[in-house]
């Protein structure tokens, strides 16, 4: 009899284990700039944790502009550029943020959900800059 109960422990214990999921999250963000004003601005382009660009001012480091291309501006960190493009923060524009969040599910149903977001007119308070053109001023921001 306890062998039997055993036997039954086990098995239930096998059917747990094997009914785990294993799932795996990605997250994908796109920001698009329209509008706006034609500008040119000077900056350190840094890069966040997040592997966004930012332009920031050379003495105080702040950050002026999050940069919005799908160009790799990789060898420009660290320098000082000049970035010509639209601003966000002068005049009409609209910003479109766009979130995917897939979840692939090992045995399961994955899922995928999609967030827009717009903003339209004058956005004081969005410091994004869709850029046109980068250009090295100097080899370091220093």
């Amino acid at each position: 009899m306890k062998l039997m109960c055993a036997a039954v422990g086990a098995a239930a214990l096998l059917a747990a284990g094997a009914s785990a999921q294993t799932m795996q999250t990605t997250q994908k963000s796109k920001v698009e700039v329209k509008g706006g004003k034609d500008v040119t601005v000077a900056g350190c382009l840094e890069r966040d944790a997040d592997g966004a660009y930012l332009l920031t001012s050379p003495a105080d480091g702040d950050m002026k502009y999050e940069l919005v291309t799908s160009d790799d501006l990789g060898k420009h960190v660290g320098h000082l550029v000049q970035v010509k493009g639209r601003a966000t923060d002068k005049g009409d524009a609209k910003v479109k943020v766009e979130d995917k969040v897939k979840t692939d599910r090992e045995h399961g149903d994955d899922h995928e959900r999609k967030m827009t977001s717009e903003m339209k007119g004058d956005l004081p308070g969005m410091h994004y800059l869709g850029v046109k053109s980068v250009k090295t001023i100097a080899d370091s921001c220093r």
